[in-house]
């Protein structure tokens, strides 16, 4: 399977390439620059692997939830490269990207609670176990949200869980997080972010099936008070739904 994916959700703007196992990357640690980044980093992947656009299966995205702006503009390259090249695209949750990354980081753990940093007092958060297998593909638990920290919780089926992980940038942001979880963390990772690698990794695995058309490619805001920024060109107004 050949897979372009791009994500620039955070402030980390990366694009990885995944050529049948074999995965090539670019990221930069850019604030406000990723518009400017992402597609010189595609770019350069494809000349290096020789391959052009249309010589892949799909292009997978980093979906959200995260910055408003960078989730719309990882959507939008998408698209416009999705149209360009007659390509299916393949949307990657944001939170399960980053929860795949803390598996592998952390082997010995079942589960991970991802909370990233939303600002106004409130993080994105999700919990994700691992496959049947004990592979990495972050399975979700639960639907995906937007809250302030105090609504946070681990799901009831974890009751009995000694190893669950908490990952992503509200952990740094809001340390009150693992102290207040009655069955507490083993570990977190406040440093992880959501990659292109990963999001090349869980499409991979996600396969065609997961393949949705470039005009059914909409990003995942999550709070509701998106509705007053623009839309996606051709994309209705308002937010949309996990």
């Amino acid at each position: 399977m050949k897979l372009l994916a791009l994500d620039t959700a955070s402030e980390l703007c990366s694009a990885a390439l995944w050529l049948d196992g074999e995965l090539r990357e670019r990221e930069s640690l850019a604030p406000r620059a990723h518009a400017a980044l992402i597609l010189p980093m595609i770019d350069a992947l494809l000349a290096e692997a020789g391959l052009a656009l249309a010589a892949l299966d799909a292009i997978a995205f980093g979906r959200g939830p995260g910055a408003f702006t960078g989730v719309r503009l990882a959507a939008a390259v998408a698209q416009g490269l999705g149209f360009a090249a007659c390509r299916p695209l393949i949307a990657i949750s944001d939170l399960r990207a980053t929860a795949a990354q803390a598996l592998q980081q952390a082997p010995d753990a079942d589960g991970v609670l991802v909370c990233q940093d939303a600002r106004m007092e409130e993080v994105y958060w999700g919990c994700f176990e691992r496959g049947v297998a004990r592979d990495c593909a972050a399975i979700p638990v639960g639907p995906e949200a937007v809250a302030p920290v105090a609504r946070v919780a681990l799901p009831a089926q974890w009751a009995s869980r000694v190893n669950v992980v908490g990952a992503g940038s509200g952990f740094r942001t809001y340390p009150e997080l693992s102290r207040r979880l009655p069955d507490g963390l083993s570990l977190t990772l406040p440093h992880l972010q959501p990659r292109a690698r990963e999001i090349a990794w869980l499409a991979a695995q996600d396969g065609m099936a997961a393949a949705i058309g470039a005009e059914d490619a909409l990003p995942v805001y999550l709070r509701d008070r998106v509705t007053a920024t623009p839309a996606l060109p051709g994309t209705p107004h308002g937010p949309t739904t996990p």
